[in-house]
């Protein structure tokens, strides 16, 4: 497995590689101090598995840059590691496609639980920040930036949100809800004395039926929808 680690601060760099390296023997790693350093490592190993970044470097400026990357190399799945803990930089993080984000302030067992899980194909947000911040961000609308179109919902309006919510069975409402909350599937699955195969299931069907394409696309619109007032 193929990790790019970009963060102009060394001791970031180096500790982020040891979190990868206890999680996974067998990596090969990558850093990049710059903006230009990153590009010219992801066109040089297109077979890159996951890029870890921070929103402010040398030739990145948070959301224009993370947009540049996402239109550049849009299949690559991107993580944020990054000093801001508001959820609004996790929710326009989220609008551009990144499948995790990561506070530099979590601890290193926060840091490692969010690494292993999008090492596991998971997708990994701070549930303390949109827990925080569900009853104030949360409740303002979010100023958007145009984003890949890999992971781009369009926002249903207002008075359509509950004919939604109405085509999804009490355990895939319950599923979306957690979700929104920053649980895992491990974690929904352990809430709900399910099996994470079943989670999955729940997770898929509602997908579909609200027409998600990705999740984290799905914890977007669970994030804004549920947390914002929505009864699960």
């Amino acid at each position: 497995m193929k990790i790019l680690i970009a963060d102009d601060h060394w001791v970031v760099r180096q500790s982020l590689k040891q979190v990868m390296r206890r999680l996974r023997q067998k990596l090969e790693i990558f850093e990049a101090e710059t903006f230009d350093e990153t590009s010219a490592l992801l066109l040089a190993h297109p077979d890159i598995d996951l890029v870890l970044i921070d929103l402010v470097m040398p030739g990145f400026d948070a959301f224009d840059g993370l947009h540049k990357l996402r239109t550049n190399f849009p299949d690559v799945p991107v993580v944020v590691v990054s000093v801001h803990e508001d959820v609004d930089h996790v929710l326009r993080s989220v609008e551009h496609g990144v499948i995790g984000y990561v506070p530099k302030s979590a601890g290193g067992s926060e840091i490692e639980r969010a690494l292993e899980r999008v090492l596991a194909g998971e997708v990994s947000f701070p549930r303390r920040i949109i827990e925080r911040s569900a009853g104030s961000s949360l409740s303002r609308p979010v100023a958007r930036i145009p984003a890949a179109p890999v992971s781009a919902v369009p926002a249903p309006p207002a008075d359509e949100l509950r004919d939604e919510l109405d085509l999804l069975t009490p355990r895939e409402r319950d599923v979306l809800g957690l979700l929104g909350r920053g649980y895992s599937v491990k974690r929904i699955a352990e809430e709900y004395e399910l099996s994470s195969q079943t989670v999955r299931v729940h997770l898929g069907n509602a997908m579909r039926k609200l027409n998600i394409r990705d999740r984290s696309a799905a914890v977007h619109y669970a994030i804004g929808r549920f947390n914002a007032g929505e009864s699960v």
